[in-house]
């Protein structure tokens, strides 16, 4: 009989950002959160100035040690041009380091924000990225690749989740590659919309908890039509293969939105594990970051 898997928020805190006054009442959005080999975390976070629509934001680095208040790099790692693809907007960081090297995928927005795709950028360093183009580019019946979670699998080849748009739906894609920075060959969809579930209509990829090797997790995004995005979780087998649980209600719900008229959305961005504790960031309201404490149940 297969393992029961559940999963309990404990609590829940603000995530501040500090280091640059300028940056102050902007909205800050998708923060990639991931342990570096001395202990300290970093964070990549799109950010983006509030009523300005020049372009839909820049990813900026930061750096902590708590997890709960990251000191801001002055100037942004990934910023919007000069070409086309990404000159209306850089989003939805994802980081792999593999072999000394920093890969970055990232959402890039061509001009009139209308569309974007898969971009990634490496370097020794988050401070000296370099863009290399297109990662995973849009097709007609997949437009607007984005929010990639990446892995390794066992056999060496590299897994990547990403979101996509079907039929004025978002949904979740799964494709194979031989390197870290692809070719990606497309594989059927990992999972589905749910009829009459909270998820019934959208779905976006979320990071992957991989502490358990034999219960692997993916906390996803998930919404109905209106696009009301709510955090819930999926399990897979050890190779990923197959769906063995889902959770039946979502494990996290935002509060009522600050402003009578704000976005209804919680949106997963990245998961660690910190002193045997489940740390989960998201966003709340495109706009401010918290970070969830889980405990497996």
């Amino acid at each position: 009989m297969p393992r029961r898997i559940d999963f309990n928020v404990e609590k829940i805190e603000a995530v501040r950002v500090t280091g640059l006054a300028h940056l102050a009442g902007r909205d800050l959005m998708s923060p990639y959160v991931w342990k570096e080999e001395d202990g300290s975390l970093a964070m990549l976070v799109r950010v983006v100035e509030h009523g300005v629509r020049s372009t839909t934001g820049s990813i900026y680095y930061g750096t902590s040690t708590s997890g709960r208040r990251f000191t801001l790099h002055k100037h942004p790692a990934i910023a919007p041009g000069p070409t086309a693809g990404d000159i209306g907007g850089c989003e939805d960081p994802t980081v792999v380091k593999w072999r000394g090297r920093y890969y970055v995928y990232y959402t890039g927005v061509e001009e009139t924000r209308s569309s974007g795709q898969m971009f990634y950028a490496s370097g020794r360093s988050i401070t000296t990225l370099v863009k290399q183009g297109i990662a995973h580019a849009s097709t007609k019946t997949e437009g607007n690749t984005k929010e990639a979670t990446i892995g390794r699998t066992k056999d060496g080849r590299w897994r990547m989740f990403y979101e996509y748009a079907h039929d004025d739906s978002s949904r979740v894609g799964l494709a194979y590659g031989r390197g870290v920075a692809g070719p990606w060959k497309e594989r059927p969809a990992p999972f589905l919309p749910r009829k009459g579930k909270w998820d019934n209509w959208h779905l976006s990829t979320g990071p992957l908890l991989t502490d358990d090797p034999d219960a692997p997790v993916m906390f996803y995004n998930g919404a109905t039509r209106d696009a009301r995005w709510r955090i819930g979780w999926i399990a897979f087998d050890r190779h990923i293969t197959k769906v063995v649980d889902r959770c039946i209600e979502p494990l996290i719900v935002p509060p009522p939105p600050t402003k009578r008229m704000g976005t209804d959305i919680a949106f997963a961005a990245s998961v660690i594990v910190r002193k045997g504790r489940i740390h989960l960031y998201y966003s709340l309201e495109d706009r401010r970051l918290f970070r969830a404490i889980i405990r497996r149940s």
